[in-house]
């Protein structure tokens, strides 16, 4: 039986769609799914023992059928969270059916023996908090900008007139409001004495502003590396918060020592992919000109001038045809 490529994400996903088209191209056996439409248009069976060590049995969609037996890779990309399929439920019952979907069909599909998983979800848990990523990027010989974590003023404001240029950058975006529309706090400036006891109300992380002469957002897929210098047209200090058809992308090369520390950082958190972002300095050709300010194990790319390239590299991995050591971008 053909081997299966096995794509979760949520309907709406361009970035997927890209993916998916370079594995049809490549006639790869690709089954999409929504785990989060757990229900009437998702259904399932699976099996284990009588004989077999590891999970058998059918996913059903609205339109294909996989037998788990046959998935060789997972692309994990972004599907839907189960809380939306169960909203209507009340309290009680809603968080049992999605701790049960979670544990008992996100329990099979995150632990099919043999397959290739990018990124495993696991894997992404243990990558996504940025203390663990600022910690292994210094131990992997990367700079970083002085970092201080804190809830206590006094601390936020030495930190500040220490290093007189300081930013503060929230860990995650923000969630949904009354509007059901999600947010960002960008990165921005701060002054000491703009710092009051409202600081103690949750965790804040300072950085020492870095004076940099761009930024450079770095995809690694397996060992493919592609690397785009950010700039804006009017220097804003976070280059998302403004409009990105106006961004100015240009290949850049990402130094050897660089290089080699991103494919170690994977390695250790057990991804195959990352979208690191870096701040530049003065050229941008010296390891030193290359400061780590975070890895999005699941981060985006779809938007990037070398998408196509990205989306290639991808399904070279997920159908096993991955073109060696090659680097692309540069």
């Amino acid at each position: 039986m053909k081997s299966t490529v096995l794509v979760l994400t949520a309907l709406e996903d361009v970035t997927a769609d890209r993916v998916v088209e370079a594995l049809n191209e490549r006639g790869a056996n690709v089954v999409r799914a929504d785990p989060g439409d757990v229900g009437p248009t998702l259904g399932f069976g699976f099996r284990l023992g009588g004989g077999g060590s590891v999970w058998s049995g059918r996913l059903r969609t609205a339109s294909r059928e996989v037998d788990v037996e046959t998935v060789n890779a997972v692309y994990c990309r972004r599907p839907s969270p189960y809380a939306a399929r169960f909203g209507h439920l009340p309290r009680q019952a809603r968080e049992f059916a999605v701790a049960e979907a979670r544990h008992g069909l996100g329990g099979v599909l995150h632990g099919l023996r043999g397959a290739l998983y990018v990124n495993h979800p696991a894997a992404v848990a243990r990558a996504d908090f940025k203390p663990a990523q600022l910690q292994r990027f210094v131990a992997l010989g990367l700079r970083v900008p002085a970092t201080l974590i804190t809830n206590e003023v006094e601390q936020a404001r030495r930190f500040a007139a220490e290093h007189g240029r300081v930013v503060y950058k929230s860990f995650r975006g923000l969630p949904k409001g009354e509007d059901g529309c999600a947010g960002a706090i960008w990165a921005q400036r701060i002054e000491a004495d703009a710092l009051d006891d409202s600081v103690s109300v949750t965790a804040h992380l300072f950085q020492a502003e870095i004076p940099k002469s761009g930024d450079a957002r770095v995809t690694v897929v397996g060992r493919r590396v592609f690397a785009q210098r950010i700039a804006t047209p009017d220097g804003a200090l976070d280059w998302r918060r403004g409009d990105w058809d106006r961004l100015v992308h240009t290949p850049v090369v990402v130094p050897e020592p660089v290089r080699t520390a991103l494919y170690a950082y994977l390695a250790s958190f057990g991804l195959v992919f990352g979208c690191f972002d870096f701040a530049l300095t003065g050229e941008g050709t010296a390891p030193e000109d290359w400061w780590a300010i975070e890895c999005n194990p699941n981060g985006q790319w779809g938007w990037l001038p070398d998408a196509p390239a990205i989306a290639a590299a991808f399904a070279d991995i997920l159908s096993k045809e991955e073109a060696g050591d090659r680097d692309d971008g540069e």
